[in-house]
């Protein structure tokens, strides 16, 4: 029994000391690896940061292998203090609601390539670039000749400031014009800007970047609205951000109690363009400071005494207007930052009066009534005999603007504007788009009624819509790719995939219906071709049949 208890002992020591010689061998072998840099895990943005670092120190070598290995070291250290610097930054933002940049894949990049190769061709097609002769008395303004040259005479605007303003002198020359007066200049009396204006560029990327040295509220409307003026004399309309891109409209929420959306004013330009009409202001995406660029410029004092911080530290203001100027509707920055549309102010109504016309197919804006174009199926038979409907291109024009608003799912299209100076034959102005792209789940049906009705599109108009049918020249990638050049596409897409998706379901209902009304005509009048109002013949100097 002893000697059991012996040789019991004797193996539980050598287990013992066995167990502590494996220990002691662990903690050697491990030792250079616990001397080894240990950096905590990095977020996706800083790995990228941390591959660009290594990329750039990789390309040292020219100095021996001694200074570049020193340098690749020393370089390292600094790429990973940089990088977690970058990216507790990107965590503070994140915390107080900043914007983040978006990292672009490979894969979004080539598809953003193949997207712009297609605008490209869309724009070089020959539909796009239809010789149209501008006469003399087609232009809406022209700069008065001076009859006295002189160098106080060259400069025509002064402002009382100098130091809010640029001291420019402009003269009857077109290269001493500011962006936005070239603007105004190259309006005619079918569209507010050429095909291939050089000016857009420049005037874009003023609205965009330059400084605000006025912010005024917009009188009249039901959302708040600011009128901006930067230094060279140009103002731009101000549309705040309401709600988020990806958020749609409520539907127990009547169309008329929708907050007007900044992207939508955006998009509508671009799809405007897109389609080949140029109707739409141009109107850019800006991240505008609520307190350098609108709190200290203002001199509004009804707008001035609306501003306020919010419980988290946002800055806030609400204005004054109809339905929507309150507290609990406030506009605030993140925490100063806002995003906002500014679209580009139209000629002074003293320059250029312009007649506000209520459209014929205008919503009831009621809860329980309808309108009569909503109950009486041959409602356009008797709009086509009303003034200005019964001769000209007034209701061809029409239907471009229901085409547009179809598309984008604009319900709120109650008036439209002309310029007085063309009379009835000139374009409509596609104006206050806020209300649109509110939902890309579900399509609108009754916008397009007076399509239906009519049975009357223009032949450029068809050829157009068809062409962006195409996979060539898909409607939702030439808007995706439109929509990248504006300064907000950086913080996120301007419209969604599902939004540009329900283009292109869009576009094909637009295409049925023309080809339900061919059918239609064929059938009950025998002739299809008065579906189609050929205005290209018209513009190869051909007289068309009348419209």
């Amino acid at each position: 029994m002893l000697r059991m208890r012996y040789r019991y002992r004797t193996i539980c020591l050598s287990l013992a000391f066995f167990t502590v010689f494996v220990h002691l061998l662990l903690v050697l072998v491990s030792l250079p690896i616990n001397q080894q840099s240990c950096d905590p895990p990095l977020t996706p943005r800083t790995n990228i940061l941390r591959e660009l670092a290594h990329k750039d120190q990789s390309s040292v070598g020219s100095d021996g292998p001694a200074e570049a290995s020193t340098g690749r070291q020393a370089s390292s250290k600094d790429a990973r203090k940089d990088a977690r610097k970058d990216a507790r930054k990107d965590a503070r933002k994140d915390a107080r609601g900043g914007f983040v940049p978006m990292d672009v894949s490979s894969v979004t990049e080539r598809a953003l390539e193949s997207d712009q190769r297609k605008m490209e061709a869309l724009f070089d097609h020959p539909l796009y670039n239809m010789p149209v002769p501008v006469p003399e008395e087609d232009w809406l303004l022209k700069v008065k000749p001076r009859v006295h040259s002189s160098d106080k005479s060259s400069r025509m605007w002064v402002s009382a400031n100098e130091e809010d303003n640029e001291d420019i002198r402009w003269n009857s020359s077109s290269d001493s014009h500011p962006p936005w007066l070239r603007f105004h200049l190259g309006i005619s009396r079918w569209q507010l800007f050429a095909h291939r204006d050089q000016n857009m560029a420049a005037l874009t990327q003023q609205i965009a970047t330059q400084r605000v040295v006025s912010a005024v509220q917009k009188s009249g409307g039901t959302q708040l609205k600011l009128v901006m003026t930067f230094t060279n004399y140009g103002q731009a309309l101000l549309k705040p951000m309401k709600q988020e891109r990806d958020e749609e409209t409520n539907y127990n929420l009547y169309y008329f109690s929708d907050f007007e959306r900044h992207n939508a004013e955006i998009a509508a330009f671009h799809l405007d363009r897109v389609l080949g009409f140029r109707r739409v202001p141009p109107v850019v995406g800006r991240l505008v400071d609520v307190v350098e660029e609108i709190k200290d410029v203002t001199t509004d004092r009804k707008l001035a005494r609306t501003f306020f911080t919010s419980p988290v530290g946002s800055v806030c203001f609400y204005g004054q207007c109809s339905y929507y100027c309150s507290t609990e509707h406030a506009v605030c920055g993140r925490p100063r930052l806002m995003e906002a549309s500014l679209g580009v102010m139209l000629p002074d109504l003293s320059l250029a009066p312009r007649r506000t016309w209520r459209s014929p197919w205008r919503r009831s804006y009621s809860r329980t009534k309808m309108a009569k174009w909503e109950t009486d199926p041959d409602y356009c038979s008797s709009v086509k005999k009303t003034p200005p409907y019964n001769k000209g291109t007034r209701l061809l024009d029409f239907m471009d603007m229901v085409i547009l608003d179809f598309l984008m799912s604009n319900m709120d299209r109650h008036h439209y504007d002309t310029f007085e100076k063309f009379g009835n034959n000139t374009f409509l102005i596609h104006l206050d788009n806020g209300r649109a792209f509110g939902r890309h789940s579900k399509d609108e049906p009754s916008i397009l009624v007076p399509l239906e009705q009519c049975c009357r599109i223009r032949r450029s108009t068809w050829l157009r819509l068809r062409l962006l049918s195409l996979p060539g020249y898909r409607l939702s990638d030439v808007m995706r790719a439109s929509l990248s050049h504006d300064a907000l596409q950086r913080v996120a897409p301007l419209l969604s995939q599902p939004h540009l998706s329900a283009l292109d379901r869009r576009l094909q209902t637009v295409l049925q219906t023309v080809s339900l009304c061919e059918e239609r005509k064929r059938r009950e009048e025998g002739d299809e071709d008065q579906v189609i109002y050929d205005d290209i013949t018209h513009l190869k100097g051909e007289e068309p049949p009348a419209g």
